[in-house]
């Protein structure tokens, strides 16, 4: 079977590497010309772990070939899976003008049968949208060519996607005839031979599962993330709190851990599209509009306990002290920032008068992109500690965990930690004097209490 795929943004680069990785001739289209020499080149021009491995594996044995036009391809392959980008415009609603170019130069280039399958997370009524558009230009070569639309939303997390698509914990499909229902089922068999995961639906339902189901996770970490709020005010500790609740079966551990908001590609973005399309039907979504507030609240919380910090414990003006932060994506094993809780915290602090400084794994090139020069930038994640006033943790990477905390309290000039993911531990804190303020437990000041 041949396939292409429209858009080698995230979605679209793995999963066409990952569909080739089981044998299948996949061609990635795309028309940012520097993009696709890039791939030809053998740069994979995202960062995902695993991804540069199967990614050169593929091309080398000739299964991944980049094209700049959709066109060309058109008359070899089998399905057209559409992963471009449906990012949120001014009102929040996903902005499908991508997804309809792509419809629209299928529709006055095919000249066979075709599925056409939506792959990118888009509206519920998107697929209708989608044939009308290729009928529409087929009628205008009069030409009645046959051809399926169908829904295929992704479920990829960023710094595990190989794993989520190589091993999936369901695909989704939404299909309205049976070819379409034999075509993806064919082309999905070799990810499900140890277990069927396959969901057959209605192209809506389809369309509505990945809004439905980013948006109760994004509703679990804004509900733990006001849990905390209240854990500080009454004494409690969360990660405790966290633990009795998730330990009931019928809620589960997963995406109950507090932070300091969630951000990223999908969860952002789906939730205001999915209020959006509500509002469009004439519903409201009460539950969903909070979740919004208090994630963008959650973000400016590390910034607020700094203030407390230096109001309350240690009396002085935020001008002029320096703030180091270690983690700038919003996520671990990824240099995503967009709707990080950086940027931010960043913004903040600059605007007090802050000097800050920051340290990220991988994501500091996308810094640079996103702040410019704003921020000073350090090539060690001890380097940005010296004499700084607090150290800031945002993301969560793995080296982070078990830093040298007796070169961490020699370097501060305040022995101040800001733990945003809750990551540490109260015993170290104490054990090395820090003063310690994390997110849903109380303030620990072990170094101004001596």
């Amino acid at each position: 079977m041949k396939i292409a795929i429209v858009g080698t943004g995230y979605v679209g680069l793995v999963s066409g590497t990952c569909f080739a990785e089981m044998g299948i001739d996949v061609t990635c289209v795309d028309t940012n010309k520097e993009k696709i020499r890039s791939l030809r080149a053998g740069n994979t021009v995202i960062y995902e772990p695993g991804l540069d491995e199967m990614f050169a594996r593929n091309t080398k044995a000739g299964r991944l070939h980049f094209t700049e036009s959709l066109a060309s391809c058109l008359g070899d392959v089998d399905v057209v899976f559409s992963a471009v980008g449906t990012p949120p415009d001014e009102d929040g609603s996903a902005d499908l003008r991508y997804v309809l170019e792509v419809a629209k130069e299928i529709g006055e280039n095919m000249n066979k049968y075709l599925l056409i399958v939506t792959k990118s997370t888009v509206p519920v009524g998107t697929a209708a949208k989608v044939k009308s558009v290729i009928r529409e230009e087929l009628k205008k070569r009069n030409l009645n060519i046959p051809f399926d639309v169908a829904s295929n939303p992704e479920f990829l997390k960023e710094g595990s996607a190989i794993a989520d698509f190589m091993r999936p914990d369901r695909v989704v499909v939404g299909v309205e005839s049976e070819k379409a229902k034999e075509i993806l089922s064919s082309l999905y068999r070799p990810f499900m031979l140890s277990k069927e995961r396959f969901i057959i639906t209605d192209i809506p339902s389809a369309e509505m599962i990945k809004y439905a189901a980013n948006s109760m996770l994004a509703t679990r970490i804004s509900f733990m993330n006001d849990i905390a709020s209240l854990c500080e005010k009454v004494g409690a500790d969360v990660s405790s709190v966290r633990r009795g609740i998730g330990a009931d079966t019928r809620i589960g551990s997963r995406f109950l851990y507090p932070g300091c908001g969630y951000g990223g590609s999908c969860f952002p973005k789906d939730v205001k599209a999915l209020i959006h399309t509500a509002h469009a039907e004439g519903c409201e979504m009460k539950v969903l509009e909070a979740v919004e507030n208090v994630n963008e609240k959650q973000k400016e919380i590390l910034y607020h306990k700094i203030e407390d910090y230096f109001t309350n414990v240690r009396p002085q003006s935020l001008k002029g002290l320096k703030i180091a932060i270690w983690g700038l994506a919003f996520k671990p094993e990824t240099d995503d920032m967009r709707e990080a809780t950086s940027l931010v915290t960043i913004r903040l602090l600059k605007a007090a008068g802050c000097r800050v400084t920051v340290y990220d794994p991988i994501a500091m090139n996308e810094c640079r992109r996103r702040v410019g020069n704003i921020v000073e930038y350090n090539d060690d994640m001890y380097a940005g500690l010296q004499d700084a006033d607090a150290l800031v943790l945002i993301t969560e990477w793995k080296q982070f965990r078990i830093p040298d905390w007796n070169r961490i309290h020699s370097l501060l000039r305040t022995p101040l930690i800001v733990d945003g993911r809750n990551i540490y531990t109260i015993s170290d804190m104490e054990r090395y004097s820090f003063d310690y303020m994390s997110i849903g437990r109380r303030n620990m000041l072990f170094a101004s209490s001596k």
